[in-house]
């Protein structure tokens, strides 16, 4: 191989980017001819430092995180990333659409240094759902000289961007990958019988207030028709959050309300469950992989190849909506099992496969 794949440098900063990263960072590491720096921003702490933990991974740059707002993140992160870019980088790996992957790009761009992006081509075209996720990930594409889409969808929105085709790889998504990892070398699988639990989780901005409490009534009533039904919630550390779900459904005796679950425990809690209501984008790609249906709480979904494979239903946060759309699944036997039999639309496994070999080809 060429000497230009030898020094790279791969940016994270928040737990979803390590997952999607780690089974990368593994099979480059695996290579006697490629040197590949993790380099973690510290834009999440201790919940990062957890899945570090989880795929054997200690970072060899740790920013330090400067300010607590998004624009004190962004102002200090840069300033670090310009010191680390001194270093003759080959490339710099950037994955999915934070502010850590955007700096780390932007950075790199500065610095005449080629920029890889992994899960490139996610689109809504509303740059307020999700906000600001939607316009960073567009802007990482115009700054990208490799574009790694997991999805046809998602290759053909470059293509419509005027992103060269030979600039695209079709790749699957990494957190397939990533599943497949933590199955092989921690043991995750399903380790109930029967039906198993409803998961639910909910966090994203969009859905802050009313549509918080819409959902939640719903779950109230799901759980409170059927006793027999396993509520399990992990609620999410924002009090914005907290205070809705725990106000609703303290007082509901099926509903379990937990600390967020770490990757391993949110891994197993997918292998054991019925049901996956969520608006999480990480869990509609991740779900189907142990056959398990999701409901997706939100109007809009940049992963509408769930929805098109038949493993996931768009249901919004109307209360009622989302009642009834599990009643007719606990109904409907011969429904739910089209949904958990649909596979996975997002990947085989092979995407980090894919990426090297394209770097391989390309890079040099």
């Amino acid at each position: 191989m060429e000497s230009a794949m030898r020094n790279l440098l791969l940016v994270s900063g928040t737990r979803p980017e390590i997952i999607k990263l780690a089974p990368l960072y593994h099979a480059l590491r695996a290579r006697p001819d490629t040197r590949v720096q993790w380099l973690h921003t510290g834009q999440h702490g201790d919940m990062a430092d957890q899945i570090l933990a989880c795929f054997d991974i200690q970072p060899d740059i740790k920013l330090a995180r400067r300010g607590s707002t998004l624009a004190e993140f962004s102002i200090g992160c840069r300033a670090q990333l310009e010191q680390v870019m001194q270093t003759p980088w080959s490339l710099a790996i950037v994955q999915g659409d934070t502010e850590s992957a955007f700096l780390g790009a932007l950075s790199a761009f500065y610095h005449h240094v080629p920029v890889a992006h992994v899960e490139a081509g996610l689109r809504t075209y509303n740059p307020e759902r999700p906000f600001p996720e939607e316009i960073l990930r567009q802007m990482i594409g115009r700054i990208a000289r490799f574009h790694f889409p997991p999805t046809e969808r998602a290759r053909e929105a470059l293509l419509k961007e005027n992103i060269a085709d030979k600039l695209i790889t079709l790749t699957g998504n990494t957190v397939v990958d990533a599943q497949n990892w933590v199955i092989n070398n921690r043991g995750i699988g399903r380790k109930i019988e029967g039906r198993g639990h409803l998961l639910v989780t909910t966090h994203r901005r969009e859905n802050w207030g009313h549509d918080i409490n819409e959902i939640c009534y719903a779950i109230a009533t799901i759980a409170q028709r059927h006793p027999d039904l396993q509520v399990v919630f992990p609620v999410h550390l924002n009090p914005v959050v907290q205070q809705p779900v725990h106000a609703i459904l303290d007082h509901v005796p099926n509903v379990k309300l937990i600390n967020p679950l770490d990757y391993l425990e949110m891994q197993q809690a997918l292998a054991d469950a019925w049901l996956v209501l969520t608006d999480s984008g990480g869990l509609q790609e991740e779900a189907p992989t142990f056959g398990v249906p999701v409901l997706v709480l939100r109007e809009e979904t940049e992963r509408p190849e769930a929805l098109e494979a038949g493993c996931a239903r768009l249901v919004g946060t109307r209360r009622d909506k989302v009642i009834e759309t599990v009643e007719a699944l606990w109904q409907d036997t011969a429904a739910w099992q089209a949904m958990a039999r649909a596979g996975n639309p997002f990947g085989d496994g092979k995407a980090c496969e894919r990426i090297i070999a394209t770097l391989e080809r390309d890079l040099a």
